[in-house]
C-alpha cells in the first residue's frame, strides 16, 4: 500500500480575500506561514508539489530539507479573466453571472474548462503515483492547490462526492492510501483514512 497526504497549500492574501487565485504566483502571507509552523505532518519519503511558490514555500515549511518534486500538471486552475478578482469585484460582469448559471459548468472565460483541468490533473497525480511505485516510496506528500484536491478526490476517492464538497481549508487535505497493484491494473481507487481540516 502506497499512503499519500494530499496537502493544500498556507493561506495567501488572495485567499483572505476570496480572490480566484490560479495562475497568479503569489507568496503565503504572515498569518498563512504562521499557521502552518503550528500543523504537524509525519514524515514522508518523497514530497511532490505545484510549481506554483505558494506550494513551494508550504512544503518547505511542513517538510524542512525533504527535496521537492516539480509536478507542472498540479498547478491551479487558469481562471481567465476571474483570475486574482472576487466575486464582489465580478460583480455585473455578464461572463461571471452566465459562468454562476452554469454551477461552475462552463469554462472560464479566456482559462481553463472544468474537463481541461481535470484531465491536467489527473495526468500529474498520474506521475506522481507512477513515481512512487517505481521509487518503491510508501508514504508521500503532495503539497497542491484546492481545485487540484478536489478534482483528484472527485475521480479516485472510494466515497463518491461532487467536486465542490471535497474542499478543504488551507494547510489542511487527506490522507489517502492506494494498492499500487490494483492501481497498475487500472483499477484507480483511493481509500480515505482521515481528514484534516474540512472546508
Amino acid at each position: 500500500m502506497i499512503k499519500l497526504w494530499l496537502i493544500r497549500h498556507g493561506k495567501t492574501e488572495g485567499n483572505k480575500l476570496s480572490r480566484y487565485i490560479g495562475t497568479t504566483d503569489e507568496p503565503l502571507c504572515q498569518e498563512g506561514t504562521e499557521f502552518l509552523h503550528k500543523m504537524d505532518y509525519p514524515k514522508v519519503q518523497a514530497v511532490y508539489v505545484s510549481p506554483l511558490k505558494r506550494c513551494v514555500q508550504t512544503a518547505e515549511i511542513l517538510f524542512p530539507g525533504e527535496p521537492v518534486h516539480i509536478i507542472e500538471e498540479l498547478a491551479e486552475c487558469d481562471f481567465g479573466e476571474f483570475e486574482n478578482k472576487n466575486y464582489k469585484e465580478l460583480e455585473g460582469n455578464p461572463h461571471y453571472q452566465e459562468w454562476i448559471d452554469s454551477n461552475g459548468t462552463l469554462p472560464f472565460p479566456g482559462g481553463e474548462s472544468r474537463e481541461g483541468f481535470k484531465s491536467r490533473n489527473l495526468r500529474g497525480f498520474d506521475r506522481v503515483v507512477s513515481g512512487c511505485i517505481r521509487s518503491h516510496v510508501a508514504e508521500a506528500a503532495l503539497v497542491i492547490h484546492g481545485g487540484t484536491i478536489m478534482n483528484i478526490m472527485e475521480e479516485y476517492a472510494d466515497i463518491q462526492k461532487p467536486f465542490y464538497e471535497w474542499h478543504v481549508r488551507n494547510g489542511g487535505g487527506y490522507e489517502v492510501e492506494l494498492d499500487e497493484n490494483l492501481w497498475k491494473n487500472g483499477r484507480k481507487q483511493l481509500r480515505v483514512n482521515s481528514v484534516i481540516m474540512e472546508g
